[in-house]
């Protein structure tokens, strides 16, 4: 609540602190009867309670002491010189005890509070009912009792303030690490190709008066590759979630299995030490081939070997369809495999596409059929050398 640019509250509390002062009715009502100075003096003595009621939401740790001592001292006169009654005013001061985070602070206002309490009882017990210690000693142990619960309360959202700012940097920071992750990504993918592009337009320039045939192979050349890039490029930013190459396999076995082709894997396809960028593109050529064993293999068995060498990772791909015309070796055909072959290019990997072998690496037969063979072959150094030479 403003008036101008005075604040009663602070905004935090709500609308709870507006409560708590219809409780000071109680001490009006007790010093009703009182005449002449003794009664102003009672009044004001209220007024300044409500004061320090009011502060005590406002000041730092150096004042609120004061204040505090001041809460309690009021009490103790109230009751003291007006009425023993007025020992229900603890409940103010109660809840701001729970306010200590100080282990130390807290213990010496708890016994503080507790003295001064059961002082103002005693220094009034003469006007004290007899009947009513029932009623007031319930009331005198919950005052007691209640700072423990308020400061248990203040630490758990003091905790939760932390947990949730400690979340909120740790977004930051999943961002931040995302932001560089894409970069990264994007440095590895553009500059090798980029690289290749530079040194290739130098080479048509120098042919260009000398060989101008060659030069015009050469800049199909640059064109293709400039393609490859901006379509890994798109990839890339179309689906920023890299896809691993276990998440890759195991959606082709899905695939697989709903053409009824079966599906082998041997080996481990937790490639951990594999960047998140090269286990993108080699699960693009992973799709790639799956698509191509449903559409044109007639296979009924597929089978995936992974080996891991020191310096490279090979990802070997058999089915046991009706294989190629004719075995291609090193040369590969047809726009599904070439882009595959650009793609590994990017990361310094290689593809190799022949006939299957009769048998699988362990022995046992893939099929009848003579089927298609797709060998991949990853560095494993191709991140670290860059990492290097953006160091160097």
């Amino acid at each position: 609540m403003r008036f101008g640019k005075f604040e009663l509250f602070p905004k935090k509390y709500g609308w709870f602190p507006y409560i708590w002062p219809i409780y000071l009715a109680l001490p009006v009502v007790n010093i009703r009867d009182e005449q002449g100075i003794k009664l102003w003096i009672g009044c004001a003595m209220i007024v300044l309670f409500a004061v320090t009621y009011r502060q005590l939401y406002w000041v730092t740790s150096r004042t609120f002491n004061l204040w505090l001592a001041l809460q309690l001292g009021l009490i103790l006169a109230l009751c003291a010189f007006y009425s023993p009654y007025n020992f229900y005013m603890g409940f103010f001061t109660s809840n701001f005890i729970g306010w200590y985070t100080d282990h130390k602070k807290f213990n010496v206002a708890i016994s503080c509070f507790a003295a001064v309490e059961v002082l103002s009882l005693l220094i009034g017990s003469h006007d004290l009912l007899v009947s009513d210690l029932p009623f007031l000693l319930p009331f005198l142990l919950i005052m007691l009792v209640m700072p423990y619960g308020i400061r248990s309360m203040a630490r758990r959202q003091h905790l939760e303030q932390e947990l949730d700012r400690a979340n909120e940097q740790i977004k930051e920071l999943i961002k931040r690490e995302e932001r560089m992750r894409i970069a990264r990504d994007l440095h590895d993918t553009l500059g090798h190709t980029l690289s290749l592009i530079t040194l290739k337009s130098q080479l048509v320039e120098k042919l260009a008066s000398k060989d101008a045939e060659r030069a015009q192979v050469e800049a199909r050349e640059i064109q293709r590759t400039s393609r490859a890039a901006l379509r890994q490029v798109r990839e890339l930013v179309s689906d920023m979630r890299a896809i691993t190459i276990a998440e890759a396999l195991a959606e082709a076995g899905e695939i697989l299995r709903a053409a009824d082709i079966a599906f082998d894997v041997e080996g481990d396809p937790r490639l951990t030490g594999v960047s998140d960028l090269t286990q993108n593109i080699v699960s693009l050529c992973i799709k790639e081939a799956v698509t191509n064993i449903v559409k044109h293999s007639r296979a009924t068995r597929c089978a995936v070997t992974i080996e891991i060498a020191p310096a490279e990772v090979r990802l070997q791909i058999e089915d046991n369809g009706i294989g190629l015309s004719a075995p291609l070796d090193d040369s590969v055909t047809g726009n599904g495999l070439k882009g595959m072959a650009e793609r590994l290019s990017l990361i310094d990997g290689a593809l190799t596409v022949g006939l299957a072998s009769p048998s699988h690496s362990d022995g046992s037969a893939v099929g009848s059929g003579q089927g298609t063979r797709l060998r991949i072959a990853i560095p494993l150094i191709v991140k670290e050398a860059n990492k290097e030479g953006e160091t160097a």
